[in-house]
């Protein structure tokens, strides 16, 4: 895993380095599994927990579950969560197979670089929800080559954590093939000096690998949006949004 997801000084600081904005994942989401009428929902690559207490406090019965024992960590304090289910491994830990929703936020879906893990983590996603249960992830559109804008000059901001100071953060390319793309992540604290660089390896499936694979699994494609305010997908959009039925 990156260091982004290791490091303790990095975890300490990543809800404030990596907000949601208002009317974006958590809430996309949350309006999804009330539409769908789901009662169990699972999210993968949990994370620190936003989306996960998000869920949990609107009544949903929820699995989290996160590879990282320390983004884990964090997930396990937030106030509202007292009856979620964490589980700490890889997605084929998961031991459900009733849940209605499984959602991947924060593009949790490039991380799976390789097309066998893809392969098991959608299988095992299958395997964990009910017939007609819904898979719901985003990813970066390969088309709109978000990394072009990836570099030390259009990246670098400074945020202030309330409790680590003010942290200058950049973001360089290291490498782009054949849909994998792997960047540096720069974060300079500067109350501590700390330069803490955390690598990080992303795959881009453009929208007909993402049908195949998803497909290949078991899975059919029901929605496709590109973005939030769930407007149908184009080649120009940044993101696409998938909503997929388990067969």
């Amino acid at each position: 895993m990156s260091a982004e997801f290791t490091d303790p000084r990095l975890v300490a600081v990543y809800d404030t380095l990596n907000p949601y904005p208002p009317g974006t994942q958590p809430d996309f989401y949350l309006a999804l599994a009330h539409e769908i009428g789901a009662r169990r929902v699972i999210e993968i690559g949990c994370g620190t927990g936003i989306v996960t207490e998000h869920l949990a406090r609107a009544g949903f019965d929820l699995v989290g579950l996160e590879p990282s024992a320390r983004m884990l960590d964090v997930a396990r304090e937030r106030a509202g969560t007292e009856a979620v289910r964490w589980i700490n491994g890889p997605v084929t830990d998961l031991d459900v197979s009733d849940a209605d929703l499984a959602v991947m936020a924060g593009h949790v879906a490039q991380f799976f670089v390789w097309d066998d893990e893809w392969h098991d983590a959608l299988v095992a996603v299958q395997n964990a929800l009910r017939p007609g249960g819904r898979l719901a992830f985003e990813t970066r559109n390969p088309a709109a080559r978000a990394w072009e804008s990836w570099t030390p000059s259009r990246t670098r901001r400074r945020v202030a954590d309330p409790r680590t100071g003010e942290i200058e953060t950049w973001t360089e390319v290291v490498d782009v093939a054949d849909g994998v793309v792997t960047s540096a992540l720069h974060h300079l604290f500067t109350r501590t000096g700390d330069d803490v660089t955390a690598t990080t390896v992303l795959r881009f499936r453009t929208p007909a690998e993402l049908d195949a694979s998803l497909g290949a699994a078991g899975f059919a494609v029901e929605r496709r949006y590109g973005g939030w305010d769930r407007h149908p997908f184009t080649d120009t959009d940044d993101e696409l949004v998938l909503v997929a039925r388990r067969r």
